[in-house]
Protein backbone atom coordinates (compact mmCIF):
# COMPACT_ATOMS: atom_id res chain seq x y z
CA UNK A 1 0.00 0.00 0.00
CA UNK A 2 2.82 2.38 0.85
CA UNK A 3 4.32 1.85 -2.61
CA UNK A 4 1.03 2.32 -4.46
CA UNK A 5 -0.23 5.44 -2.63
CA UNK A 6 2.35 7.86 -4.13
CA UNK A 7 1.43 6.63 -7.61
CA UNK A 8 -2.32 7.00 -7.12
CA UNK A 9 -2.88 9.92 -4.76
CA UNK A 10 -1.90 13.54 -5.19
CA UNK A 11 -2.13 16.63 -3.01
CA UNK A 12 -5.69 17.43 -4.05
CA UNK A 13 -7.23 13.96 -4.28
CA UNK A 14 -7.06 10.76 -2.26
CA UNK A 15 -7.99 7.95 -4.65
CA UNK A 16 -6.71 4.99 -2.64
CA UNK A 17 -8.94 4.65 0.40
CA UNK A 18 -8.23 1.99 3.00
CA UNK A 19 -9.25 1.03 6.51
CA UNK A 20 -8.50 -2.07 8.53
CA UNK A 21 -10.94 -4.23 6.55
CA UNK A 22 -11.30 -2.79 3.04
CA UNK A 23 -9.37 -1.14 0.24
CA UNK A 24 -11.07 0.91 -2.49
CA UNK A 25 -9.76 2.71 -5.57
CA UNK A 26 -11.69 5.68 -6.97
CA UNK A 27 -11.18 5.58 -10.74
CA UNK A 28 -13.62 8.27 -11.94
CA UNK A 29 -10.84 10.75 -12.78
CA UNK A 30 -8.11 8.24 -13.63
CA UNK A 31 -7.05 7.44 -17.18
CA UNK A 32 -5.45 3.99 -17.25
CA UNK A 33 -2.86 4.22 -19.99
CA UNK A 34 -2.60 0.51 -20.70
CA UNK A 35 -6.35 0.32 -21.36
CA UNK A 36 -6.09 3.27 -23.73
CA UNK A 37 -3.17 1.64 -25.56
CA UNK A 38 -5.00 -1.68 -25.85
CA UNK A 39 -8.03 0.06 -27.39
CA UNK A 40 -5.81 1.97 -29.80
CA UNK A 41 -4.18 -1.24 -31.05
CA UNK A 42 -7.58 -2.48 -32.23
CA UNK A 43 -7.84 0.48 -34.65
CA UNK A 44 -7.10 -0.90 -38.14
CA UNK A 45 -6.34 2.55 -39.54
CA UNK A 46 -3.35 3.44 -37.37
CA UNK A 47 -0.40 4.84 -39.27
CA UNK A 48 3.06 3.33 -38.99
CA UNK A 49 4.20 6.39 -37.01
CA UNK A 50 1.34 5.93 -34.53
CA UNK A 51 2.20 2.27 -34.10
CA UNK A 52 5.84 3.14 -33.43
CA UNK A 53 4.75 5.64 -30.76
CA UNK A 54 2.72 2.88 -29.09
CA UNK A 55 5.78 0.63 -29.19
CA UNK A 56 7.82 3.31 -27.43
CA UNK A 57 5.20 3.48 -24.68
CA UNK A 58 5.13 -0.29 -24.25
CA UNK A 59 8.92 -0.41 -23.97
CA UNK A 60 8.74 1.57 -20.73
CA UNK A 61 8.94 -0.67 -17.62
CA UNK A 62 5.46 -1.65 -16.45
CA UNK A 63 4.64 -0.70 -12.82
CA UNK A 64 8.31 -0.26 -12.04
CA UNK A 65 9.24 0.00 -8.38
CA UNK A 66 6.29 -1.86 -6.85
CA UNK A 67 7.65 -5.42 -6.91
CA UNK A 68 6.99 -7.29 -3.68
CA UNK A 69 9.00 -10.54 -3.84
CA UNK A 70 7.81 -11.64 -0.40
CA UNK A 71 4.12 -11.26 -1.40
CA UNK A 72 3.69 -14.21 -3.74
CA UNK A 73 0.09 -13.59 -4.85
CA UNK A 74 0.72 -9.95 -5.73
CA UNK A 75 4.02 -10.75 -7.40
CA UNK A 76 2.45 -13.47 -9.55
CA UNK A 77 -0.27 -11.01 -10.60
CA UNK A 78 2.36 -8.42 -11.48
CA UNK A 79 4.36 -10.93 -13.54
CA UNK A 80 1.18 -11.96 -15.34
CA UNK A 81 0.38 -8.35 -16.23
CA UNK A 82 3.90 -7.81 -17.55
CA UNK A 83 3.49 -10.92 -19.67
CA UNK A 84 0.31 -9.41 -21.16
CA UNK A 85 2.23 -6.22 -21.98
CA UNK A 86 4.77 -8.30 -23.88
CA UNK A 87 1.96 -9.89 -25.91
CA UNK A 88 0.58 -6.43 -26.73
CA UNK A 89 4.08 -5.39 -27.83
CA UNK A 90 4.22 -8.34 -30.24
CA UNK A 91 0.79 -7.47 -31.66
CA UNK A 92 2.00 -3.96 -32.51
CA UNK A 93 5.14 -5.29 -34.18
CA UNK A 94 2.99 -7.72 -36.18
CA UNK A 95 0.90 -4.81 -37.46
CA UNK A 96 4.03 -2.88 -38.47
CA UNK A 97 5.38 -5.96 -40.24
CA UNK A 98 2.43 -5.91 -42.63
CA UNK A 99 1.69 -2.17 -42.79
CA UNK A 100 0.79 -1.07 -46.31
CA UNK A 101 2.60 2.29 -46.07
CA UNK A 102 6.02 0.76 -45.44
CA UNK A 103 8.55 -0.27 -48.04
CA UNK A 104 9.51 -3.95 -48.41
CA UNK A 105 12.83 -3.28 -46.67
CA UNK A 106 11.11 -1.51 -43.77
CA UNK A 107 8.66 -4.40 -43.43
CA UNK A 108 11.54 -6.85 -43.38
CA UNK A 109 13.11 -4.99 -40.45
CA UNK A 110 9.93 -5.28 -38.40
CA UNK A 111 9.36 -8.90 -39.44
CA UNK A 112 12.78 -9.84 -38.08
CA UNK A 113 12.01 -8.03 -34.83
CA UNK A 114 8.61 -9.77 -34.62
CA UNK A 115 10.14 -13.22 -34.90
CA UNK A 116 12.94 -12.30 -32.51
CA UNK A 117 10.39 -11.21 -29.87
CA UNK A 118 8.05 -14.15 -30.56
CA UNK A 119 10.39 -16.95 -31.68
CA UNK A 120 7.82 -19.79 -31.73
CA UNK A 121 5.15 -17.93 -33.69
CA UNK A 122 4.76 -19.84 -36.97
CA UNK A 123 2.82 -16.99 -38.57
CA UNK A 124 5.71 -14.59 -37.91
CA UNK A 125 8.07 -17.16 -39.40
CA UNK A 126 5.97 -17.55 -42.57
CA UNK A 127 5.70 -13.79 -43.04
CA UNK A 128 9.48 -13.37 -42.75
CA UNK A 129 10.23 -16.20 -45.19
CA UNK A 130 7.73 -14.87 -47.72
CA UNK A 131 9.33 -11.43 -47.47
CA UNK A 132 12.84 -12.79 -47.97
CA UNK A 133 11.70 -14.69 -51.02
CA UNK A 134 9.86 -11.72 -52.51
CA UNK A 135 13.06 -9.67 -52.13
CA UNK A 136 14.95 -12.50 -53.87
CA UNK A 137 17.22 -12.97 -50.87
CA UNK A 138 17.37 -16.72 -51.46
CA UNK A 139 20.54 -17.33 -49.48
CA UNK A 140 19.05 -15.68 -46.40
CA UNK A 141 15.80 -17.55 -47.07
CA UNK A 142 17.47 -20.97 -47.07
CA UNK A 143 19.56 -20.22 -43.97
CA UNK A 144 16.55 -18.86 -42.04
CA UNK A 145 14.37 -21.74 -43.17
CA UNK A 146 16.86 -24.31 -41.86
CA UNK A 147 17.15 -22.49 -38.53
CA UNK A 148 13.36 -22.35 -38.15
CA UNK A 149 12.93 -26.01 -39.06
CA UNK A 150 15.37 -26.98 -36.30
CA UNK A 151 13.77 -24.61 -33.79
CA UNK A 152 10.22 -25.81 -34.36
CA UNK A 153 11.20 -29.46 -34.54
CA UNK A 154 12.97 -29.26 -31.18
CA UNK A 155 9.92 -27.55 -29.69
CA UNK A 156 7.52 -30.13 -31.13
CA UNK A 157 5.75 -27.60 -33.37
CA UNK A 158 4.49 -28.72 -36.78
CA UNK A 159 6.50 -26.88 -39.46
CA UNK A 160 6.30 -28.18 -43.06
CA UNK A 161 8.45 -25.51 -44.72
CA UNK A 162 11.89 -26.79 -45.69
CA UNK A 163 12.79 -24.69 -48.74
CA UNK A 164 11.49 -22.09 -51.19
CA UNK A 165 9.49 -24.73 -53.06
CA UNK A 166 7.68 -26.00 -49.98
CA UNK A 167 6.52 -22.52 -48.99
CA UNK A 168 4.91 -22.19 -52.43
CA UNK A 169 2.98 -25.38 -51.78
CA UNK A 170 1.25 -24.01 -48.69
CA UNK A 171 -2.36 -23.14 -49.46
CA UNK A 172 -4.11 -19.89 -48.62
CA UNK A 173 -6.23 -21.84 -46.15
CA UNK A 174 -3.11 -23.07 -44.36
CA UNK A 175 -1.56 -19.62 -44.23
CA UNK A 176 -4.75 -18.15 -42.78
CA UNK A 177 -5.19 -20.95 -40.23
CA UNK A 178 -4.22 -19.79 -36.71
CA UNK A 179 -0.83 -21.09 -35.71
CA UNK A 180 -0.46 -23.34 -32.69
CA UNK A 181 1.27 -20.46 -30.91
CA UNK A 182 -1.70 -18.20 -31.64
CA UNK A 183 -4.13 -20.82 -30.35
CA UNK A 184 -2.22 -21.12 -27.10
CA UNK A 185 -1.95 -17.37 -26.67
CA UNK A 186 -5.75 -17.29 -26.46
CA UNK A 187 -5.87 -19.23 -23.22
CA UNK A 188 -7.97 -17.51 -20.58
CA UNK A 189 -6.88 -17.80 -16.96
CA UNK A 190 -9.66 -17.63 -14.36
CA UNK A 191 -10.00 -18.35 -10.66
CA UNK A 192 -12.41 -20.30 -8.49
CA UNK A 193 -12.54 -21.07 -4.77
CA UNK A 194 -12.76 -24.43 -3.03
CA UNK A 195 -14.97 -25.09 -0.01
CA UNK A 196 -12.04 -24.44 2.32
CA UNK A 197 -11.43 -21.05 0.71
CA UNK A 198 -8.40 -21.84 -1.45
CA UNK A 199 -8.22 -19.90 -4.72
CA UNK A 200 -7.49 -22.19 -7.68
CA UNK A 201 -6.26 -20.87 -11.05
CA UNK A 202 -7.50 -22.68 -14.15
CA UNK A 203 -7.26 -22.10 -17.89
CA UNK A 204 -8.77 -23.45 -21.08
CA UNK A 205 -7.72 -23.19 -24.69
CA UNK A 206 -8.70 -24.67 -28.04
CA UNK A 207 -11.93 -26.09 -29.43
CA UNK A 208 -13.30 -29.59 -29.79
CA UNK A 209 -14.12 -32.44 -27.42
CA UNK A 210 -12.97 -31.39 -23.93
CA UNK A 211 -9.96 -32.87 -22.17
CA UNK A 212 -9.44 -31.96 -18.51
CA UNK A 213 -5.90 -32.47 -17.21
CA UNK A 214 -5.79 -33.15 -13.48
CA UNK A 215 -3.06 -31.09 -11.83
CA UNK A 216 0.25 -32.75 -11.14
CA UNK A 217 3.43 -31.57 -9.52
CA UNK A 218 4.80 -29.30 -10.98
CA UNK A 219 2.67 -26.86 -12.99
CA UNK A 220 2.29 -23.18 -13.79
CA UNK A 221 -0.46 -22.09 -16.19
CA UNK A 222 1.73 -19.50 -17.90
CA UNK A 223 5.24 -20.93 -17.71
CA UNK A 224 4.09 -24.39 -18.82
CA UNK A 225 3.81 -23.06 -22.37
CA UNK A 226 7.58 -22.61 -22.43
CA UNK A 227 8.32 -25.97 -20.87
CA UNK A 228 10.48 -28.43 -22.83
CA UNK A 229 8.56 -31.10 -20.91
CA UNK A 230 4.86 -30.31 -21.36
CA UNK A 231 4.57 -27.51 -23.89
CA UNK A 232 4.71 -29.50 -27.16
CA UNK A 233 2.22 -32.05 -25.81
CA UNK A 234 -0.21 -29.34 -24.71
CA UNK A 235 0.13 -27.56 -28.04
CA UNK A 236 -0.79 -30.69 -29.93
CA UNK A 237 -3.80 -31.54 -27.79
CA UNK A 238 -5.10 -27.94 -27.90
CA UNK A 239 -5.17 -27.87 -31.71
CA UNK A 240 -8.24 -30.15 -31.89
CA UNK A 241 -9.55 -30.32 -28.32
CA UNK A 242 -10.92 -27.94 -25.70
CA UNK A 243 -8.03 -28.40 -23.28
CA UNK A 244 -8.57 -27.41 -19.64
CA UNK A 245 -5.94 -27.53 -16.92
CA UNK A 246 -5.34 -25.93 -13.54
CA UNK A 247 -2.69 -25.35 -10.88
CA UNK A 248 -3.40 -27.31 -7.72
CA UNK A 249 -3.30 -25.60 -4.35
CA UNK A 250 0.15 -24.53 -3.17
CA UNK A 251 1.41 -24.42 -6.73
CA UNK A 252 1.63 -22.18 -9.82
CA UNK A 253 -0.91 -19.33 -9.91
CA UNK A 254 -3.14 -20.90 -7.25
CA UNK A 255 -2.85 -19.94 -3.56
CA UNK A 256 0.46 -21.00 -2.01
CA UNK A 257 -0.30 -20.24 1.64
CA UNK A 258 -2.74 -23.09 2.36
CA UNK A 259 -3.40 -25.23 5.42
CA UNK A 260 -4.31 -28.46 3.63
CA UNK A 261 -2.03 -30.15 1.11
CA UNK A 262 -3.37 -33.70 0.94
CA UNK A 263 -4.82 -36.22 -1.49
CA UNK A 264 -8.41 -35.34 -0.54
CA UNK A 265 -7.64 -31.67 -1.08
CA UNK A 266 -6.23 -32.44 -4.55
CA UNK A 267 -9.49 -34.22 -5.45
CA UNK A 268 -11.50 -31.26 -4.17
CA UNK A 269 -9.44 -28.91 -6.37
CA UNK A 270 -10.37 -30.97 -9.45
CA UNK A 271 -14.05 -31.14 -8.44
CA UNK A 272 -14.16 -27.36 -7.95
CA UNK A 273 -12.61 -26.59 -11.34
CA UNK A 274 -14.94 -28.97 -13.19
CA UNK A 275 -18.02 -27.62 -11.40
CA UNK A 276 -17.01 -24.01 -12.11
CA UNK A 277 -16.31 -24.77 -15.79
CA UNK A 278 -19.77 -26.36 -16.16
CA UNK A 279 -18.45 -29.19 -18.33
CA UNK A 280 -21.04 -31.93 -18.76
CA UNK A 281 -18.74 -34.71 -19.98
CA UNK A 282 -15.03 -34.86 -20.77
CA UNK A 283 -11.92 -37.00 -21.11
CA UNK A 284 -9.84 -36.91 -17.92
CA UNK A 285 -6.04 -36.99 -18.18
CA UNK A 286 -3.99 -37.80 -15.08
CA UNK A 287 -0.19 -37.66 -15.03
CA UNK A 288 2.02 -38.94 -12.18
CA UNK A 289 0.14 -38.33 -8.91
CA UNK A 290 -2.59 -36.69 -11.00
CA UNK A 291 -3.43 -40.24 -12.11
CA UNK A 292 -4.54 -41.27 -8.62
CA UNK A 293 -6.55 -38.04 -8.28
CA UNK A 294 -8.21 -38.83 -11.63
CA UNK A 295 -8.99 -42.39 -10.50
CA UNK A 296 -10.72 -41.11 -7.37
CA UNK A 297 -12.66 -38.50 -9.36
CA UNK A 298 -13.80 -41.08 -11.94
CA UNK A 299 -15.15 -43.28 -9.14
CA UNK A 300 -17.02 -40.40 -7.52
CA UNK A 301 -18.30 -38.86 -10.77
CA UNK A 302 -18.56 -41.57 -13.47
CA UNK A 303 -21.30 -39.61 -15.23
CA UNK A 304 -18.79 -36.84 -15.98
CA UNK A 305 -15.83 -38.86 -17.26
CA UNK A 306 -16.12 -40.26 -20.79
CA UNK A 307 -12.49 -41.45 -21.00
CA UNK A 308 -9.87 -41.95 -18.29
CA UNK A 309 -6.25 -41.57 -19.44
CA UNK A 310 -3.42 -42.26 -16.99
CA UNK A 311 0.29 -41.63 -17.66
CA UNK A 312 3.17 -42.50 -15.35
CA UNK A 313 0.69 -43.05 -12.57
CA UNK A 314 0.68 -45.01 -9.35
CA UNK A 315 -2.09 -46.28 -7.09
CA UNK A 316 -0.07 -46.36 -3.85
CA UNK A 317 2.33 -43.73 -2.52
CA UNK A 318 5.89 -44.28 -1.44
CA UNK A 319 5.01 -44.88 2.22
CA UNK A 320 2.70 -47.78 1.32
CA UNK A 321 4.35 -51.21 1.61
CA UNK A 322 7.84 -49.73 1.15
CA UNK A 323 11.02 -51.38 2.30
CA UNK A 324 13.24 -49.72 4.87
CA UNK A 325 15.75 -48.88 2.14
CA UNK A 326 13.07 -47.27 -0.04
CA UNK A 327 11.81 -45.22 2.91
CA UNK A 328 15.33 -43.94 3.64
CA UNK A 329 15.78 -42.94 0.00
CA UNK A 330 12.53 -40.99 -0.06
CA UNK A 331 13.25 -39.29 3.25
CA UNK A 332 16.62 -38.23 1.81
CA UNK A 333 14.83 -36.69 -1.16
CA UNK A 334 12.63 -34.68 1.21
CA UNK A 335 15.74 -33.31 2.93
CA UNK A 336 17.45 -32.47 -0.37
CA UNK A 337 14.29 -30.79 -1.64
CA UNK A 338 14.12 -28.56 1.41
CA UNK A 339 17.66 -27.26 0.90
CA UNK A 340 18.06 -27.55 -2.88
CA UNK A 341 14.74 -26.41 -4.29
CA UNK A 342 15.20 -24.11 -7.28
CA UNK A 343 18.98 -24.09 -6.89
CA UNK A 344 21.84 -25.62 -8.85
CA UNK A 345 22.49 -28.14 -6.10
CA UNK A 346 24.47 -30.99 -7.73
CA UNK A 347 23.11 -33.69 -5.40
CA UNK A 348 19.55 -32.55 -5.92
CA UNK A 349 19.96 -32.22 -9.68
CA UNK A 350 21.38 -35.73 -9.86
CA UNK A 351 18.24 -37.17 -8.29
CA UNK A 352 16.06 -35.49 -10.88
CA UNK A 353 18.35 -36.26 -13.79
CA UNK A 354 18.51 -39.96 -12.85
CA UNK A 355 14.83 -40.52 -12.13
CA UNK A 356 12.61 -37.77 -13.55
CA UNK A 357 14.53 -36.68 -16.66
CA UNK A 358 17.36 -39.16 -17.26
CA UNK A 359 17.95 -38.02 -20.85
CA UNK A 360 17.68 -34.27 -20.25
CA UNK A 361 20.32 -31.89 -21.55
CA UNK A 362 22.04 -29.43 -19.22
CA UNK A 363 19.95 -26.58 -20.65
CA UNK A 364 16.76 -28.52 -19.91
CA UNK A 365 17.86 -29.23 -16.34
CA UNK A 366 18.75 -25.54 -15.91
CA UNK A 367 15.25 -24.68 -17.11
CA UNK A 368 13.80 -27.19 -14.66
CA UNK A 369 15.67 -25.61 -11.72
CA UNK A 370 14.23 -22.19 -12.57
CA UNK A 371 10.77 -23.68 -13.14
CA UNK A 372 10.85 -25.12 -9.61
CA UNK A 373 11.40 -21.68 -8.14
CA UNK A 374 8.49 -20.25 -10.13
CA UNK A 375 6.00 -22.99 -9.31
CA UNK A 376 6.12 -23.29 -5.54
CA UNK A 377 8.13 -22.71 -2.36
CA UNK A 378 10.66 -25.15 -0.83
CA UNK A 379 8.29 -25.67 2.11
CA UNK A 380 5.36 -26.57 -0.14
CA UNK A 381 7.54 -28.82 -2.29
CA UNK A 382 8.33 -30.91 0.79
CA UNK A 383 4.65 -30.97 1.77
CA UNK A 384 3.72 -32.18 -1.72
CA UNK A 385 6.27 -34.99 -1.69
CA UNK A 386 5.11 -36.05 1.77
CA UNK A 387 1.43 -36.04 0.74
CA UNK A 388 2.20 -38.19 -2.30
CA UNK A 389 3.57 -40.85 0.03
CA UNK A 390 0.15 -41.39 1.65
CA UNK A 391 -1.84 -41.92 -1.57
CA UNK A 392 -3.67 -45.25 -1.77
CA UNK A 393 -6.41 -45.87 -4.36
CA UNK A 394 -5.66 -49.55 -4.99
CA UNK A 395 -9.11 -50.65 -3.81
CA UNK A 396 -10.74 -48.18 -6.20
CA UNK A 397 -9.26 -49.61 -9.40
CA UNK A 398 -11.76 -52.45 -9.79
CA UNK A 399 -14.65 -49.97 -9.43
CA UNK A 400 -13.73 -47.91 -12.52
CA UNK A 401 -16.48 -48.19 -15.12
CA UNK A 402 -15.31 -45.77 -17.84
CA UNK A 403 -13.03 -46.63 -20.82
CA UNK A 404 -9.47 -46.40 -19.48
CA UNK A 405 -6.09 -46.04 -21.17
CA UNK A 406 -2.90 -46.56 -19.16
CA UNK A 407 0.32 -45.19 -20.70
CA UNK A 408 3.73 -45.68 -19.11
CA UNK A 409 7.35 -45.18 -20.12
CA UNK A 410 8.98 -48.60 -20.39
CA UNK A 411 12.18 -47.32 -18.80
CA UNK A 412 10.56 -45.03 -16.19
CA UNK A 413 13.12 -44.89 -13.36
CA UNK A 414 10.83 -43.04 -10.98
CA UNK A 415 7.67 -45.18 -11.18
CA UNK A 416 8.57 -48.59 -12.70
CA UNK A 417 6.54 -49.77 -15.68
CA UNK A 418 5.40 -52.74 -13.58
CA UNK A 419 3.32 -50.27 -11.55
CA UNK A 420 1.56 -49.06 -14.71
CA UNK A 421 0.92 -52.61 -15.88
CA UNK A 422 -0.50 -53.51 -12.46
CA UNK A 423 -2.91 -50.56 -12.62
CA UNK A 424 -4.07 -51.61 -16.10
CA UNK A 425 -4.60 -55.22 -14.98
CA UNK A 426 -6.81 -54.14 -12.07
CA UNK A 427 -9.06 -51.78 -14.05
CA UNK A 428 -11.79 -53.63 -16.01
CA UNK A 429 -11.06 -53.66 -19.76
CA UNK A 430 -8.26 -51.10 -19.48
CA UNK A 431 -5.78 -50.72 -22.35
CA UNK A 432 -2.04 -50.48 -21.75
CA UNK A 433 0.51 -48.73 -24.00
CA UNK A 434 4.23 -48.68 -23.26
CA UNK A 435 6.39 -45.84 -24.57
CA UNK A 436 10.04 -46.16 -25.60
CA UNK A 437 11.30 -43.64 -23.06
CA UNK A 438 13.23 -43.62 -19.80
CA UNK A 439 11.59 -40.49 -18.43
CA UNK A 440 8.94 -40.22 -15.77
CA UNK A 441 8.30 -36.87 -17.45
CA UNK A 442 8.33 -36.80 -21.25
CA UNK A 443 10.53 -34.31 -23.04
CA UNK A 444 8.65 -32.72 -25.92
CA UNK A 445 11.48 -33.50 -28.35
CA UNK A 446 11.28 -37.25 -27.69
CA UNK A 447 9.60 -39.43 -30.36
CA UNK A 448 7.60 -40.92 -27.47
CA UNK A 449 5.92 -37.53 -26.97
CA UNK A 450 4.26 -37.68 -30.39
CA UNK A 451 3.19 -41.29 -29.79
CA UNK A 452 1.73 -40.16 -26.45
CA UNK A 453 -0.48 -37.52 -28.13
CA UNK A 454 -1.45 -39.76 -31.06
CA UNK A 455 -2.41 -42.57 -28.69
CA UNK A 456 -4.69 -40.25 -26.71
CA UNK A 457 -6.36 -38.96 -29.88
CA UNK A 458 -6.99 -42.47 -31.18
CA UNK A 459 -8.33 -43.69 -27.83
CA UNK A 460 -10.82 -40.82 -27.56
CA UNK A 461 -11.92 -41.23 -31.19
CA UNK A 462 -12.56 -44.97 -31.04
CA UNK A 463 -14.39 -44.83 -27.71
CA UNK A 464 -16.67 -41.91 -28.60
Amino acid sequence: MSKIRPLINDVATERLIADRERVALLTSDIEIDIHRINEAIENKDLSADELEKILNLLEEPFLIGIDLPDQSIFQRWLESERHEINKMYCRVIAKLSLHASLTQIEKLKWQKIWLDKDPYNTKAARVLLNQLKSLNELSAFEKTSEELATRFRNAGICWPIKNSQSIENTTDEESQKPSTHEILSRQKIKFCSTQDGVRIAYASVGEGYPIVKAANWLSHLEHDWDAPIWSPLFRDLATDHHFLRYDERGNGLSDWDVKDISFNAFVEDLETVVATSKLEKFALLGISQGASVSIEYAIKHPEKVSHLILFGGYAAGWRIDSSEEQMREREAILTLTEVGWGQSNPAYRQIFSSTFLPNAKKSELDWFNEFQRLTTSPENAVRFLSAFGDIDVREQLAKISVPTLVIHSLGDQRIPVSVGRDIASRIPNAEFVGLESEGHLLLGREPAAKIFVDTIREFIAKNS
